[in-house]
């Protein structure tokens, strides 16, 4: 008697979010980044529809990172204090197919850049390279009030994926990313119903469910991950049973993480590039759709990672 394969069929699926906008809608983006509409769990092909794969974003700075250790600087040391020549390198050299601005040089800590300088950037990094991209604030949430809508502003129509959004300052990124037609990244803090709460709030304000990206705040490998894991599970299990306020695709920065661990930081010089691989693998076995990444070796071994994956 042959044996057959338990499966489980959900009655709710994850929204799709398109990121960059192609000349056909309005935009100057060579092709767009899809991400989510899975109807099954992480990598169970046989129980329903995945149908794109996690994409992969370069992350860039708009002003030179000083805590980078060197094996992950060295890859772009001609080019760190230049963000435009950044992003042009990572993809002409490493073919990569999303960039993410950090713009962390408008921190009142790393240069205070001005709104308006922000905005400028982005103009030159949109004409310099034409892929998706993703912008994402200094982290202080004063001044991400301001430069993020300029920056939204000056994107508008490239349908951009611009945040963090959180719990106490979202209204005005949602009030732009309407205007000018972008999504947004909603962040929670490692917690499932600030994500729920939080999304619910956006939607409130007008903007589609289906046009949020969830950060979950991971953590790297021996950081925190195994519970950040057990965090997006819930979430997806939340929303594959029919909530959909949970059920939004997860970006996740790996490369973040992964650098700050102090493993990475010492020893021998692939160990870094080992730590954001098994970080990134192990999230994308948590349901990550976008992965905002930092070495060009890690990005590669991670890239063939999902190829394999889906292939089988």
């Amino acid at each position: 008697m042959a044996l057959q394969l338990m499966t489980e069929k959900w009655p709710g699926e994850v929204s799709l979010v398109s990121i960059g906008a192609t000349p056909e809608e309005q935009g100057t983006r060579s092709h767009s980044l899809k991400i989510g509409g899975e109807k099954s769990l992480p990598c169970l092909f046989r129980e329903g529809v995945l149908p794109h794969k996690p994409q992969i974003v370069f992350e860039v700075w708009d002003t030179a990172p000083l805590d980078w250790p060197e094996e992950l600087a060295r890859s772009y040391k001609e080019v760190l204090a230049d963000p435009v020549k950044w992003a042009q390198m990572c993809v002409k050299d490493y073919k990569a197919q999303g960039i993410c601005l950090r713009l962390q040089g408008a921190h009142q800590d790393f240069g205070n850049k001005s709104p308006e300088e922000e905005a400028r950037l982005i103009q030159k990094i949109l004409k310099s390279v034409r892929v998706p991209l993703v912008i994402l604030g200094c982290g202080d949430e004063a001044k991400d009030n301001l430069i993020l809508p300029a920056c939204s502003e000056a994107a508008k129509q490239e349908r951009c994926l611009i945040g963090p959004a959180t719990q106490d300052n979202y209204k005005t990124l949602v009030a732009s990313a309407l205007a000018d037609g972008h999504n947004i990244i909603a962040e929670s803090p490692i917690d499932i119903n600030i994500a729920k709460q939080l999304n619910v709030l956006i939607s409130d304000r007008g903007l589609a469910l289906e046009r949020i990206v969830i950060d979950p705040t991971i953590g790297a490998l021996g950081y925190g991950l195994e519970y950040a894991y057990s965090i997006m599970e819930r979430a997806r299990l939340a929303g594959l049973s029919g909530d959909k306020t949970l059920a939004c695709p997860f970006i996740c920065f790996a490369g973040q993480e992964a650098w700050r661990a102090k493993e990475a930081k010492v020893g021998p010089a692939e160990q870094g590039i080992i730590w954001e691989t098994l970080t990134a693998t192990a999230l994308i076995q948590a349901g990550a759709n976008l992965l905002v990444m930092r070495h060009p070796k890690a990005i590669e071994k991670v890239s063939k990672y999902i190829d394999n994956l889906f292939e089988r």
